[in-house]
This record gives structure tokens, C-alpha cells and sequence, in this order.
């Protein structure tokens, strides 16, 4: 027999063995979770005509701390120690912090512009637990007088002092890292996993560069921070009126963000307003996509503003769009919220408890959380399907965190005799989660007095797909070339 023929009947058999193999696979994952059912989907995507091939994935644990506190409009003092609300004892990979009211409501914020100066503080006492700077520097900039402003120093730029936190640039971040069509045509061997961007001077807030912030404030702030000696490195920041977010990585895992993206959805006065509304920061960890929404929705305890606030989630859900940034062609990198992997929302919610003050008062003294949880608005919301469907949050067991008198144990009902200013106690700050693949280790309350809300934190497990370093991989797309003994499943080889 001719030894051509021999040898195209042999590579024929082969693929028609891998064909059957995959099939089989195939068959099997039909019984698998909705996870592993999307992650075929995403790789037969990105698999060449010739045949699917299973990628060489591998899916790692990481821990996220994330924190939730609306501190009333006050400015924080330099002696505040996030120590215990951030849980530094027992430190997180990622760290994504959102604020509610770090500037006050008034006109002047909403409508004129915005107050950064209690933003750069509060970034400033984040660094000191995260990061545990003792030199001398740092123990001098807390009472810094170049930290807040005067007739002779500006207030300090966000955009320019935020630079000193991170570890990597903006432009590093935010860039899409997928090959290009030419770089795919081009290369021999092209990696599934996003390459490594050139590093850029970008800057991590999205605030107009500002240059009449002094020298000496940078620097000092600067020479506080540790440089190198960091552990973790600021990966994003957006204010928006009152509403501030900051999200914080280990360093050595920040080279793994990509397609760092930021969105704000205003929902206060007249639906446009930036006093109430969002914060979404969307961006991709390894082959994982992210979304961490900060919220500020309708306040009121009457009946019926709970309905105003299911209306702020609908339209925050609904309005809220990432620009493509992706290179890569038929991109599945998300530009909507519930379009992402894994999808955390914290804020203040502001639902309240459908009792009055005198019932919601004696259940507490009872502590009788389950009875005064059936009355819980968010509760009766998601349980009517009316917002929040398919949404997860935790179980409560700590007591609500609205309303305290100020730099008091004491809820502001207590102390007040009229009833038109009176409010009733709730679970005003909560923290809920979508998708597969998130597992809740803690949900809970701080006891900081500084605001009249309590902070809450919860802790997640996520589980992030990773490609595994070091495996070559086969090129995909049309004029792909693949020997005969790499279309071949594992096991025959």
C-alpha cells in the first residue's frame, strides 16, 4: 500500500478519535453545575474550527474583604484607627471599600463641586492599616497641616496623591491586554491568558490633573507610605458627590487586573443627581470578571419609599454600561453589571424595618432578630421578586446599624421626644452578591462610634479561574496549524 495513503488514513483515525472524545466530555458536562457549563461555552469560543480542546485551567481561592459605612458627612481625624473594621489581623487578598456621605449633601457638593479633601483622608488612614507605615513621616502627617486646606495650600488632589498608593500604573490597568488580530496572526504560540501591557503614567482616579497641590504635601505623604515596602497596592478610586469607593490588592497580584473599568449612575435629585446613585468598578482578575457596585439609594421610612429604592436598583441595573475597551474580536468581556462572573453590592440601601419605632424597639430588647428580620424591607422586597432576584446575601445576626447618636452606643430614638425626628432602628447597610463560585465567611457589624451608622463588612471565598503558567498552548483562529499529535486527548498520549 502506498505509504502516503497509510500515513493520511493514520491522522484521519486520530482526529476522528479526538472528535469522539470530545463528544464524550461534552456529554458528560451536560450534568455539571451552570458554572462549568459557562466555561465550556467560553472555551469552545475561543477554540479554532479544526476541533474544541479542553484549555488547561485551573481555578484558585481568594479571599475579599469587603466594607460598607455611610460616616454622616463628617471628615475623619487623623487618629482613626480602621485597624479593627478592616480586620488587618487577619488580612484579605483584595479589599474593596465603599463610603456613603464622606462630605455632606448640601448644595455646594451636589451642584457646585465636589469636596476631595475628606476622600484624601480617607485614603490616607486605608494606607495606614493596610500597609502599616511607622516611620516618622507617616507619625507626623496625621495632624499634617498640609493634609487640609488653607488661604496658603490648596486642597489636596486626589488624582495626585493616589498616585503614591499604587503599585502599577492606571494605564497598566485599564488597558485591554488581549493580543490583537495581528498579534494573533503573527505569533506562533499564542497564550489564552491576557498578555502583560507596557506600563504607562496613567492615573488610577479620573479626576483633571490639579496643579496647584504643593510639592511638600506629595512628598511627605510620599516618604508615609513605605514605597516599596508596601503590601498592597491601591488598584481603583472614584468619588462621585458623597459616594467614594477604593479598591486595594496585594501587590504581587495586581499584575493580573485588567480591563479596569468605572461607571457612575446618578439617582438623586430629579433621578440625576450624583447625592444618591452608584459606583460600579468592573475589571478582570486572571480569566475572571469582577464587579463591585457602591450604592446611595432613596432614603425615607413612609410607606413607600421602599418602592423608590427597588426603582434606584432597577435603573442602576438597567443604566449602567462599561465602554468596550477589548481588542479582541467577539470579546466576552462584560459590559453590563449582571454580565460579570462574580458580582458584589454593598452600600447604603437604606430599607428599613415595617414596624414602628415602639414594636421595632421591644423586639430589639428581646433580641428577637428573626421577628424583626421578617419585617426587614429588603427581605419582604426580594421575597416578593420585586428587586433583587437571584441576588444572595447572608445572614444577619448582629443589630441594625441605623440610627446612633453621635460618639454614642445609644440609638438617636432614645434620646429624642419628638416623633417627627425620631427614627426608627435598621439594617439600613448591607452587602449582597451574585453568581457562582462566592462563598460568605463572616457578615458583620463594627462598633466605630465616629458616624451614626455602623460600618458592616462580610468576607468572601471567590473562586477565580486561572490559566496554568508554563502549558504551551495551540493558536487559534483560521490559518491555525496543529500537528497530528496535538489534536490527540490526554489520555492517548
Amino acid at each position: 500500500m502506498n505509504p502516503e495513503r497509510i500515513k493520511k488514513k493514520s491522522f484521519s483515525k486520530k482526529v476522528m478519535g479526538m472528535k469522539n472524545w470530545i463528544g464524550m466530555k461534552s456529554k458528560k458536562n451536560l450534568s455539571n453545575s451552570p458554572d462549568q457549563l459557562r466555561g465550556s461555552v467560553l472555551e469552545s469560543s475561543c477554540l479554532g474550527a479544526i476541533g474544541r480542546m479542553p484549555m488547561d485551567r485551573n481555578v484558585q481561592t481568594f479571599r475579599v474583604f469587603v466594607a460598607t459605612w455611610n460616616v454622616g458627612g463628617k471628615s475623619p481625624r487623623g487618629s482613626l484607627n480602621l485597624d479593627e473594621i478592616l480586620q488587618v489581623h487577619d488580612p484579605s487578598d483584595i479589599y474593596v471599600l465603599g463610603f456613603q456621605e464622606i462630605v455632606p449633601l448640601n448644595a455646594g457638593n451636589v451642584l457646585v463641586i465636589e469636596d476631595t479633601e475628606p476622600a484624601v483622608k480617607w485614603l490616607t488612614l486605608i494606607n495606614q492599616s493596610l500597609n502599616k507605615p511607622h516611620n516618622a513621616a507617616y507619625r507626623g502627617l496625621k495632624a499634617s497641616p498640609t493634609i487640609t486646606s488653607s488661604l496658603f495650600f490648596p486642597k489636596p488632589s486626589l488624582k495626585k496623591i493616589s498616585k503614591v498608593f499604587r503599585t502599577e500604573s492606571r494605564r497598566r490597568l485599564k488597558a485591554c491586554n488581549c493580543p490583537s488580530d495581528l498579534e494573533r496572526k503573527n505569533s506562533k504560540d499564542i497564550c489564552f491568558r491576557c498578555q502583560q501591557p507596557n506600563i504607562g503614567e496613567d492615573d488610577i482616579s479620573s479626576e483633571e490633573e490639579d496643579d496647584g497641590s504643593n510639592g511638600f504635601e506629595i512628598a511627605e505623604i510620599s516618604a508615609a507610605s513605605g514605597g516599596n515596602q508596601m503590601k498592597y497596592g491601591l488598584v481603583a478610586i472614584k468619588q462621585m458627590v458623597g459616594i467614594f469607593v477604593t479598591v486595594w490588592m496585594r501587590r504581587e497580584l495586581i499584575q493580573h487586573i485588567s480591563h479596569l473599568r468605572i461607571s457612575c449612575t446618578s439617582r438623586g435629585i430629579m433621578g440625576c443627581l450624583g447625592n444618591k446613585g452608584c459606583i460600579s468598578v468592573s475589571m478582570s482578575f486572571h480569566q475572571t470578571s469582577f464587579c463591585f457596585i457602591c450604592s446611595h439609594l432613596a432614603s425615607g421610612e413612609k410607606e413607600g419609599d421602599e418602592l423608590r429604592r427597588n426603582s434606584d436598583v432597577i435603573e442602576i441595573l438597567k443604566n449602567t454600561q462599561f465602554p468596550k475597551i477589548c481588542r479582541a474580536p467577539n470579546s466576552r468581556i462584560p459590559t453590563k453589571i449582571l454580565e460579570h462572573d462574580r458580582v458584589i453590592w454593598l452600600g447604603d440601601l437604606n430599607y428599613r424595618i415595617s414596624l414602628n419605632y415602639s414594636e421595632t424597639k421591644r423586639l430589639m430588647d428581646r433580641n428577637a432578630w428573626d421577628a424583626l428580620l421578617n419585617k426587614d424591607q429588603l427581605k419582604i422586597e426580594r421575597d416578593a421578586g420585586r428587586v433583587f432576584q437571584r441576588w444572595k446575601e447572608g445572614k444577619i445576626y448582629f443589630a441594625p446599624t441605623y440610627k446612633f447618636s453621635y460618639n454614642s452606643d445609644a440609638y438617636a430614638g432614645e434620646n429624642v421626644k419628638s416623633k417627627d425626628k425620631r427614627r426608627t432602628p435598621a439594617w439600613c447597610d448591607r452587602i449582597l452578591w451574585h453568581g457562582n463560585g462566592i462563598q460568605q465567611k463572616f457578615y458583620i457589624r463594627g462598633e466605630s462610634r465616629f458616624s451614626d451608622h455602623r460600618p458592616v463588612c462580610a468576607e468572601f471565598l471567590v473562586d477565580v479561574v486561572v490559566t496554568e503558567a508554563g502549558t504551551r498552548r495551540v493558536p487559534y483562529g483560521p490559518n491555525m496549524k496543529v500537528g497530528a499529535e496535538e489534536l490527540l486527548p490526554p489520555i492517548s498520549r
